[in-house]
């Protein structure tokens, strides 16, 4: 517990540390010497990313298997599953709900006057094009395992790993006895963890890296021209934050605050980097300590990076009203829904994808004839409502896994009554 404090310790001394030298190279260098030394701190940050990104495939393949072989039989897994699918969808649209009453009640976007821009679309570096039901239906299952593997596709990992476990469950039961491929599996799950300790020592400099980064080529001016619209923002994040711990105060009671506790270490981090990845082996690990088994954390938790993204959700019907109004358009109480129904889909399985709420939402803003120059309205601070959001992401499917988790344990004591 000292270690996991010491390092928690380390990250928000690194923040501050972040904050102060990026306001120096701010104030002291001109914006083509700022724009340069940012590039050079950014290799800091990409070489972290990419060793994070290193353990999430086979960490998470290994975990789901070797889950499975203790989980049980397939009507386990799709109770489970189910269980699961349910909580995300609620917490969908009332994450939702959230950001599209925040932006009704306070505007945020109106005053601005903005003309809407003739031209259709925006190049803001974004690929929108695809980003629809067919393609999502379709991405969601690997065409190889491989290249799911080579390209951090989390959700299609999740498909093969659960055909795999779930063959390799059925082949040790015919053969009663424990296949040789389990031991190899279970041996890599606990050889992943191990270097994931070695990749977590590197988080404080990388944090360091992202806030010098971000400071350094936008100022700390920047946030307070952006002021009203971040603080609302984070306003609605805070409610979200207090429906989600009610909701799991309802199942875990008392046990929520210990919970709490034992992720705010990866919630830190995750608040740091702004990267969900980043932040995944922690919490695998905090989740164990709170006495959730591997059965389940190691299967709930995957399908709600892909599945259940509260803080992005609400950030994504925040976003999108904003830039209504910005451009004094007025949307109905049907558009609006039909908006955020669309946004329940569009945003599933983008973990792990670069910048993946700016591209769901020039998706979105394309589908419903918004202006995408909206976008670059939002783009300089990307990074810092980034950060509040993933930090959501991550309580919210720690939440949901200790709440999946005491639903089977209760299931399991009336059983044996």
């Amino acid at each position: 517990m000292n270690k996991q404090k010491k390092l928690l310790r380390q990250i928000i001394i690194a923040m501050l540390l972040g904050v102060m030298a990026g306001w120096g190279f701010n104030h002291y260098l001109d914006a083509s010497q700022a724009k340069e030394v940012a590039s050079y701190i950014n290799i800091v940050i990409e070489v972290f990313l990419r060793l994070i990104k290193m353990i999430i495939a086979p960490l998470i393949f290994a975990t789901i298997v070797t889950g499975l072989q203790t989980i049980g039989g397939s009507s386990s897994v799709g109770r489970i599953t189910l269980k699961s699918m349910l909580w995300f969808i609620i917490a969908g649209l009332i994450s939702l709900s959230i950001g599209m009453l925040l932006a009704n009640l306070f505007q945020p976007g109106v005053g601005s006057h903005l003309i809407p821009p003739q031209q259709e679309s925006i190049n803001a570096g974004l690929k929108t094009g695809g980003f629809s039901l067919n393609n999502f239906i379709t991405h969601i299952f690997p065409s190889s395992f491989m290249a799911a593997m080579a390209n951090n596709e989390i959700l299609q990992i999740v498909i093969f790993s659960l055909f795999f476990g779930s063959a390799l469950s059925y082949f040790c039961r015919n053969q009663q006895k424990k296949s040789p491929i389990v031991t190899i599996i279970e041996d890599l799950s606990h050889i992943m963890f191990r270097i994931t300790d070695y990749v977590m020592s590197l988080a404080p400099i990388a944090v360091f890296a992202a806030l010098t980064s971000a400071i350094t080529v936008q100022g700390l001016g920047l946030l307070y021209e952006y002021g009203k619209l971040m603080i609302l923002f984070y306003f609605g994040l805070f409610i979200l934050w207090c429906v989600l711990c009610s909701a799991g105060f309802l199942f875990l009671g008392k046990k929520l605050f210990s919970l709490l506790g034992l992720i705010s270490e990866p919630v830190a981090l995750a608040f740091a980097t702004a990267s969900s990845e980043a932040a995944y082996p922690k919490t695998m690990s905090a989740l164990e300590r709170f006495g959730i088994p591997k059965k389940i954390s190691s299967f709930v938790l995957p399908l709600g990076y892909s599945f259940n993204l509260d803080g992005t959700m609400m950030y994504l019907s925040f976003a999108t009203l904003f830039i209504a109004q910005v451009y004094q358009i007025e949307l109905s109480i049907t558009q609006q829904i039909l908006i955020m129904l669309t946004l329940m889909v569009t945003s599933k399985g983008i973990a792990g994808v670069a910048r993946a709420s700016i591209v769901v939402l020039a998706a979105t803003l394309a589908m419903f004839k918004l202006p995408e120059a909206g976008i670059l309205l939002i783009l300089p601070i990307d990074q810092f409502l980034d950060m509040g959001r993933t930090a959501t992401n991550l309580a919210g499917n720690s939440i949901a896994t200790a709440v999946i988790d005491k639903t089977e344990k209760k299931r399991e004591n009336l059983k044996q009554i």
